[in-house]
């Protein structure tokens, strides 16, 4: 079975975790403050989760979540990522991040500053453009008639169709956006952030197939990040 790795366990992070166990997949959750300090989310999560360092959990996971702010990306350990399929769900907020210029002059994006700094792993943008209470409310079986589509980017196909396969595991259908390159479409402020999905004031969420997913991604129009 599929370990799932989590590099930061914070909403987002955790949120995909209890997705993942219900799926059946086995965690290993991390954050930058310690092992000890998931105790109480690895025994909410039960026996198919446990908590280490982000080097370890780098090295368990089959895939691997990225989920920690984008001033932090030069931390997600590399060399235990080699050759591994990692899912970026960072978003840039300058008021956070601090500013980045390449991403301000719209010459890179977020995910290619992922991939470009772990060289040897297989880099997709997912999870970064939806609420945490909306992405634990709105997972359906496959062929449900209101299954929610995610758009994902990323250069390498087979590191996409394996993600493919793990948002339908959990719940979700997939929209495939095109290369890192193209990530931009899914950022902050484009028509496919958060509003198909509902209004942060509405927990539950409104589900969104992958023709009103495909179309909000297509009428994003060009930005930084």
């Amino acid at each position: 079975m599929t370990t799932i790795g989590h590099i930061g366990s914070g909403n987002i992070g955790s949120t995909v975790a209890r997705l993942a166990v219900a799926a059946g997949y086995d965690v290993v959750l991390s954050n930058s403050r310690g092992p000890e300090t998931l105790q109480d989310l690895v025994a909410e999560l039960g026996p198919r989760a446990r908590a280490g360092t982000p080097a370890e959990a780098a090295a368990a996971g089959d895939i691997v979540i990225v989920t920690v702010p984008l001033k932090a990306y030069r931390d997600v350990p590399a060399e235990a990522l080699a050759g591994k399929v990692v899912i970026d769900t960072n978003n840039y907020y300058p008021e956070r991040d601090g500013v980045f210029p390449e991403l301000e002059d719209g010459s890179s994006t977020t995910g290619e500053l992922l991939q470009r700094h772990l060289a040897y792993a297989h880099v997709v943008k997912g999870f970064n453009n939806i609420y945490f209470k909306h992405l634990a409310t709105l997972a359906r079986p496959a062929g449900a008639a209101d299954r929610t589509a995610l758009p994902i980017a990323g250069d390498d196909p087979d590191a996409k169709r394996t993600v493919t396969e793990f948002l339908d595991r959990i719940g979700y259908d997939t929209v495939d956006v095109g290369p890192l390159a193209e990530n931009w479409r899914t950022q902050r402020d484009t028509p496919v952030y958060v509003t198909p999905y509902g209004a942060f004031a509405e927990p539950v969420g409104t589900p969104a197939d992958a023709r009103t997913v495909r179309e909000a991604v297509a009428a994003a129009k060009p930005q930084a990040g």
